[in-house]
This record gives structure tokens, sequence and C-alpha cells, in this order.
């Protein structure tokens, strides 16, 4: 596991002489842990703790012959309608399959034995194997060797898992599995064999009543979304299906006033989360439209306003903002979700709800997390980067968050920890708690931000306290962006006991060249593209340090950051220990200024 002092080096613990002492370390660590654990799952809202409880109760039951059994009803003949899915796949990742390799999660496994169940593979490779996503690089690739290979896999899945098992029944995962066989249906199905389409239409139907039965499943936030749409794919495009049609519209729409908050921000405060939620409630539209179905006011309403949070949380590139969990993911693919959206183009600055703010002045773009954690129960992705920032210049990012490799175990919490993200760290402590399974134990209770905006220059004052019980701090961070977006300024102050070191970390882009001036009091940045950048700090010591990118899905990338290290409080001209407050008014808090600018020439000073 990474320290939190250095993102970029990897400590590693080993087993061998492990002492009583150690062993009673572990075990009592242990209980610790799953208490939280437990106090953490009780904290989420309470329908989400009883469904996850029957879910739980009922279980065992769901492997038990009689379950299976009633699992079968009248047969379905035929599909009334096969959707279509518009979203292109990724032909390179198609004929890997084609030749038995299976690259998911990260990981690449040839010619897995048994396929369906190998020995040792991460979860989260068999989760995205079962959800079958990857049928759509297989469509890329085309021809009649892509549409066999796809067919053989889905019956070698029928014949292997016609009955309950946890990895491949788990309702996220059904629900994903049943959108992407209707979706792809007319590839690799259509023109199969009446026996083939027989059998995948019974095993289509009894999943599909299985995860009727079973929701919410203790499923919540976008994981209940994406098993809802499979849900209702199958109540629209299988005769005799309907009431399940009708179940799901009404959980989606109980869901979607729970879910999306006021400004359009889903509740998870993940982007790479956001927009897979657009992507599904906007596949759901569609589908209604071409089953002549009615549209819920309520999802058109949260398509519309969804789709302006998007646009805010991008960068210049098209890409997304690496907060809570997220990938850049690709442009030209949110430029089709946005387009899909069909609102009127509108855009915020401002997501006071949602806590993201966008300060946007020439050609830069400063997305800043300004909001509280997500609350227990919608926190799977959530990180301890409270009040963090990116910065970027036309398409060159240049600041920016380390990012999260979904379902690695070897960067679960280093990603998710305060160190990883361009913001202060204090004790080298994190911001907030993290806890197990992507949670988070103990949170800030207050986080603020008020804007201001005058004659095209923006303010940012913002705080919070997810320091106070530890160190008795309040960490204040205050940004301005000029109008002309050549001069970000920050100032960190932290209001209370200032003996404890303070870091403040601006992580680059990998294709951001960095060198530290002889001096010692400046950093010159030089993207791959445009004019460089100049970055000073005072109240602290200047360096530069070694860090990782992890911002693109199954890509690890060394890059550096900057390094403004201060451990103890600012001392002015007289020497007496205090320091101007913005206002001017004299304060013994610690506090570190700091500025990135546009270089008009190659000169430094």
């Amino acid at each position: 596991m990474m320290s939190k002092g250095q993102v970029g080096r990897l400590a590693v613990a080993s087993p061998d002489g492990e002492s009583t002492s150690s062993t009673f370390d572990f075990l009592r660590q242990t209980l610790v842990e799953g208490a939280g654990k437990f106090g953490h799952f009780l904290r989420r809202p309470g329908d989400q703790v009883a469904s996850a409880f029957w879910y739980a109760l009922k279980r065992p039951l769901f492997g038990l012959a009689p379950y299976r059994f009633s699992l079968f009803g009248p047969n379905a003949t035929a599909v009334r309608l096969s959707p279509t899915d518009p979203w292109p796949g990724n032909a390179d990742e198609g004929a890997e399959i084609l030749a038995g390799n299976f690259n998911f999660a990260g990981n690449t496994l040839r010619n897995p034995a048994p396929l369906w169940r190998p020995p040792g593979a991460p979860a989260g490779w068999v989760a995205d194997l079962h959800s079958f996503s990857w049928l759509r690089d297989l469509r890329a690739v085309g021809g009649d060797a892509a549409r066999r290979r796809a067919r053989d896999l889905v019956g070698s899945w029928l014949a292997a898992n016609d009955h309950y098992s946890a990895a491949a029944w788990q309702p996220v995962i059904l629900g994903q599995r049943l959108t992407n066989w209707l979706g792809q249906y007319e590839f690799f199905a259509a023109s199969a064999d009446v026996a083939f389409r027989h059998r995948l239409l019974e095993g289509m139907v009894q999943q599909a009543r299985h995860l009727s039965r079973v929701l919410p499943g203790g499923l919540a936030g976008c994981d209940l979304i994406m098993a809802l749409q499979g849900l209702i794919s199958v109540g629209a495009c299988i005769p005799g299906c309907e009431s399940w049609l009708e179940r799901g519209l009404a959980l989606l729409e109980r869901e979607l006033a729970k879910q999306i908050l006021a400004d359009g921000g889903h509740i998870e405060r993940s982007p790479s989360r956001h927009l897979k939620v657009l992507r599904a409630l906007i596949d759901i539209r569609a589908l209604l439209h071409a089953s002549g179905k009615p549209v819920p006011p309520s999802l058109a309403t949260a398509i519309e306003n969804m789709a302006p949070i998007l646009r805010l949380l991008r960068h210049g590139d098209g890409g997304l903002s690496l907060f809570n969990g997220s990938n850049e993911d690709t442009g030209w693919q949110i430029d089709m979700i946005l387009q899909r959206a069909d609102g009127a183009a509108r855009s915020l600055l401002n997501a006071p709800d949602s806590g993201f703010q966008r300060l946007q002045a020439g050609r830069s773009v400063v997305i800043v997390d300004a909001g509280r954690p997500p609350q227990p129960g919608y926190d799977r992705t959530a990180h301890a980067g409270t009040l963090g920032f990116e910065l970027s210049a036309g398409r060159e990012r240049l600041i920016v968050n380390c990012g999260a490799q979904a379902n690695h175990p070897n960067w679960q919490w280093v990603q998710r920890s305060t160190a990883a993200h361009t913001t202060a760290v204090l004790g080298d402590t994190n911001s907030s708690q993290l806890g197990p399974q992507a949670s988070l134990f103990k949170t800030p209770g207050n986080v603020a931000c008020r804007r201001e905006e005058v004659e095209g220059n923006t303010w940012l004052d913002m705080s919070h306290d997810g320091y106070r019980d530890a160190f008795g701090v309040i960490h204040h961070r205050r940004l301005f962006l000029s109008s002309t977006g050549d001069d970000l300024r920050g100032e960190d102050r932290f209001e209370g006991d200032g003996a404890h070191p303070v870091v403040l970390r601006f992580h680059l882009h990998p294709d951001v060249t960095a060198s530290l001036a002889a001096s010692g009091d400046n950093v010159l940045l030089r993207p791959a593209k445009g004019a460089g950048w100049q970055f000073r700090a005072r109240g602290g010591t200047l360096s530069l340090e070694q860090s990782v990118y992890l911002g693109r899905a199954g890509e690890v990338r060394r890059c550096e950051q900057i390094v403004v290290t201060s451990d103890a409080p600012s001392r002015d001209a007289a020497g007496d220990g205090l320091t101007e407050d913005a206002d001017g008014t004299a304060s013994r808090d610690l506090q570190i200024k700091w500025a990135i600018k546009r270089m008009t020439t190659a000169k430094t000073g």
C-alpha cells in the first residue's frame, strides 16, 4: 500500500516473524474495523438498511432447488422489441476476446478455466465478465467470427449459470447482463437457431423474475439504477413481462426523487457515476419511446437537469474531472451522451447542492470539490478529497487529482486518501476517515463555500472541519481566478492549533514537465502544448516529488507533484508569529499563499 506521505511509493509489509503481540494487534484492529463497518452500515438510510437486511436473510434460499423451480414460468416465444444500442465498442478489446484474452478491471486472463469461475480472479474482473458489457466490443469487430464467439459465450454462460450463484446473480451484475443481452440481441441472437433463442429467452425471463423479487436487494445509488435498467428492458422487450416494466418504472421514479439533487447533480458526487446514471436514463427513455410507452415526467426532468452538471464537470479536453472514483472517460462519448440528452445547451458554474464549483475565464478551467462527502449508503466511490481542485488550460490538463482504478486492490486505499488529491494534508491524516469497501467512516461535518464574481474575476471562500476533532483545526481555502484566466491564486489557512505539520499537494498531469528553480522559490510547468506556467508559494518550502496518475481506466502513469511543506506557523518580517487574513486583520493561524501564473516569456524569476 502506498503511504499517504508520498503517493507513488509502495510500502509492503511482510508477515514473516509475526509476534504474539502483532497477532493480538491484528485481531484487535479486525474487531475495530468490523465494529466500524457495522456502525457505518447502520448510518445508511433506513430503507437501505432494511433492504440489505432482508436480502441477506433470503440469500441462502436462492441456491435451493425449490427456489430454482419457482423461477420457471410461461415460456416467452419471441422478443417484441430489440432496442438499439448506440454506444460504440472497442474493436481492439473485441479482438483480444476473440484471441482468448479477457482484459477486465485492469487484469488480463488468457483462456481462463473454468471460464465463469476462474480461481483467484479479482472480484472486479469477475463482475465485468458476468455483466457482458464487452459484447459491444465484439460487435465493434464485426463479422461472423465475432458473432459466433459472442453466441458461444452467451450459450456457455447459460449452461454454467442456470441457477443462482453469488458472483453471477448479484442484482447489479444481473441487471447489466439483461440490458447488454437485449441491447446486442440483433448482433448475436437474431440469426441464431430456434433452440438457442429459446434458451436465451428462458434464461432472461428467469433472471428477470429473480431480479423483480429481490430489488432493491441492498443496492443504492448508481448500482440500483443499473439493476432497474435491466428489469425495465425485459419488461419492455419480452411479451408477458409487462408487470416488471411497471415495477421497474415505479422503483425508478422513487429513486430519482432520492438520487438527483435539486441542481441536477447525482447524490454520489462522482463525475463518472453521474455520467453512468445519465447514460442509463437516456437509454431507458429511448426504450420507452421505441415501445410506445409514456416517459414519466420525473425521468425527463432528471435527464434535463443532469446534463448541465455534466458540462460543469468537464475539462477543456472534453473529459471528466477526477473526483470520487472517476476517470477521464472519452470526450466523444460524453459528447454523444449530451447530444442524446437533448437538453438546451445550458451550462452551470455553481452547483451548491452537488458541492462542485467551476471557475472559467479565457482558456482556463478550475473545477473544485467544495461540498460535503456523500452520505453513508451513497459513498461507495467517495474519496477524502474535500476542497481539492483541478486546473486545465485549453485542452491541456495541468493540476489534477490522482484519479482511480476501479476494483483494483493495489490502489483502493491509496487513491482515496487526501494525499492523492490537490488539497491540504494536516498531520499526515485524511480529512475523512476511510473505511473498507470504499466507504467513509467519518467526514467533515461542515463544508462551507461562498462564491463572488466581479468584472470577470472569481473568488471562492471555502472551509471544512475534517481536522477539527483530531487537531482542533479548520481548513480555509480561498481561490481567485483572474478575468483573463492567466492568474490563479490560492490561500490556505489553518485556524486553530498550528503545532501540526501541513503539506499542500499539487499533482501534475503526466504530460506536464516540472522543474524547480535553483533559488527554490518557484516551479516552472511546461505542458505538452501551449504556454508555460509558473508556480510560487509563500509560507512553506517548495519541492518536487513523484506521484502517480490513475485517470484513465487500465492505465497507471508516473507523474510529479509540487509539495509545499510548512511545519510551523508563518512568521512575518517582525517575527512575532502574526500573519494577515484575507481581510487584513492580524492572525496567528498557519497560512500558505501560492499562485500559478501563465508565463508570457520563457524567462523565470
